[in-house]
């Protein structure tokens, strides 16, 4: 487990505590020390019987270490694993865990369970090259329509609000009282469309992609299956898992993928975007919109 930044202070700390321990709590530190991916996976229970010593040992170990319980110990780990800095059997066990919590612990079990599935099977099937490549097919061309309807709406309008604050050829459509096909009447291959659809695919981002093809548009399509009928006018085409036990898609591994393509965006950009975020956010604090804390 690769504890840096999450609980390597707990695990020094640990060590330093180690001569002042009681035998018995000893047994339980070292456990811990030697097995630290246990703990955000393990009740108390299960991790006293591995390491061979009372319950209430490492709840007297954790307190030994500035903690109130052992529960409270493990909290650090736990986020290790929520942040995925642990392989997928300590993951699923940490789930099982979960499951065990409540009425609705396998609920948050599946929902969580799902968003990390997503993420992962996502980026899996996305090489750094495919986001080089379009980040350059973005930064090259004179204007970046975002395409997104229904739910996709807000994550086109979240992309280009970011972008925004380096950039002012990015444009989320369908504008207020418009479409999307009107909103590319005058494009061409100067420009680049970002089209978001998943299923059931809605016919007014289907249409608009053919369009952007008839245009020579550089299209860039994010949806659900490689049969998605966006993908196949797209010149850049990403697929992206959006699974979820609920009855909505989930938006999380889109809005992953959005952030790390305009990442890959501003890494191909001029000198200039720095200074230019750097304006934006300084003219922001001017006009009082952050706000400061009192000193």
């Amino acid at each position: 487990m690769n504890v840096t930044n999450v609980s390597n202070t707990i695990l020094e700390r640990l060590a330093n505590e180690l001569p002042e321990l009681t035998p018995e709590a000893q047994k339980a530190a070292t456990y811990v020390l030697e097995n630290p991916r246990d703990v955000g996976v393990s009740t108390v229970r299960e991790i006293a019987e591995a390491a061979n010593v009372k319950p209430n040992t490492f709840v007297r170990m954790a307190r030994q270490v500035g903690f109130e319980g052992y529960d409270d110990f493990r909290v650090p780990f736990r986020e290790a694993i929520r942040r995925g800095a642990v392989d997928f059997p300590d993951r699923a066990r940490w789930l099982q865990d979960v499951r065990k919590s409540g009425d609705l612990g396998g609920l948050y079990a599946d929902m969580v369970q799902e968003v990390l599935n997503n993420i992962e099977e996502t980026f899996a099937g996305i090489s750094a090259d495919q986001l080089k490549d379009a980040a350059n097919s973005i930064w090259n061309s004179r204007n970046i329509f975002v395409l997104g309807v229904g739910v996709h709406n807000s994550n086109a309008r979240n992309f280009t609000y970011l972008a925004s604050t380096g950039m002012v050829q990015f444009h989320s459509i369908p504008k207020p009282g418009s479409t999307p096909v009107d909103d590319l009447a005058w494009a061409d291959e100067r420009d680049v469309l970002i089209a978001i659809t998943c299923k059931p695919y809605r016919s007014e981002v289907v249409e608009a992609v053919k369009i952007a093809r008839e245009q020579n548009m550089t299209i860039i399509a994010i949806s659900d299956s490689p049969a998605s009928p966006i993908l196949r006018d797209a010149d850049h085409g990403f697929v992206v898992s959006v699974d979820t036990p609920q009855f909505f898609p989930s938006s999380v591994s889109i809005i992953a993928l959005l952030e790390t393509l305009l990442s890959f965006v501003i890494a191909a950009a001029s000198d200039e975007i720095v200074d230019r975020v750097d304006t934006f956010h300084k003219r922001r604090h001017q006009l009082g919109l952050y706000h400061e804390p009192i000193k």
